[in-house]
């Protein structure tokens, strides 16, 4: 989306790192519009672009087409998984070693053809109070969104668990007062001198 460009810009300022999960197969050459969100265009950013957009940050593969693999017959789901990742490393030169769910959809053989892709991990949108101790790294549960009405008591759970993640689309920033208001929350977090901010790969490879 055009608006993970702001998104990114403003990670940048802050020096907070950060993963994009991606749809290879959605993308052209020039920007074009995508759909409405709260009576908002959204319009999805073109392959001219995406280098210097995405420059610095960590890509994960979201599927080929944003399709649910969940309802796909095997060899077709197969494609949307690893002919996604390949085309991200590809373009952006760089192992892409994350999976996020289209539409949080997921089960044994939509995370086995994920794992055989070569991903180390994949995340749901099943938020978890947890601590970070996926039982199988295919179906990593995130903390909260980062709209979650008690996203700062999840953040405090977590801070005693070590881990805490969040996640969400720029395009849900639909107006001037939510931008600010994230620019806040990460304000907050990086200036707690109990936390530090981590790349999310790193959890895993080891």
């Amino acid at each position: 989306m055009t608006t993970d460009a702001r998104l990114a810009d403003l990670l940048r300022r802050m020096g907070i790192p950060a993963t994009f999960n991606l749809c290879a197969g959605l993308h052209e050459n020039q920007r074009r519009f995508g759909w409405m969100h709260a009576g908002q265009e959204v319009w999805r950013l073109g392959w001219n672009e995406m280098r210097s957009v995405y420059d610095g940050f960590t890509i994960a593969n979201h599927s080929l087409t944003h399709a649910n693999l969940c309802e796909m017959p095997t060899e077709a789901a197969r494609q949307e998984i690893a002919v996604g990742r390949e085309r991200l490393q590809q373009f952006f030169g760089q192992r892409v070693a994350g999976f996020a769910y289209p539409f949080g959809a997921v089960n044994p053989a939509v995370m086995a053809l994920v794992r055989k892709a070569g991903h180390l991990y994949a995340r749901t949108v099943d938020s978890t109070a947890d601590a970070f101790s996926p039982a199988d790294p295919m179906a990593f549960h995130p903390s909260c969104h980062f709209l979650a009405p008690d996203f700062w008591q999840r953040y405090d759970e977590a801070k005693r668990c070590g881990v805490f993640y969040f996640w969400g689309h720029s395009f849900e920033l639909a107006d001037e007062a939510m931008w600010q208001a994230l620019d806040a929350v990460l304000a907050r977090i990086s200036a707690d001198p109990d936390s530090r901010w981590g790349n999310l790969p790193d959890l895993f490879d080891r």
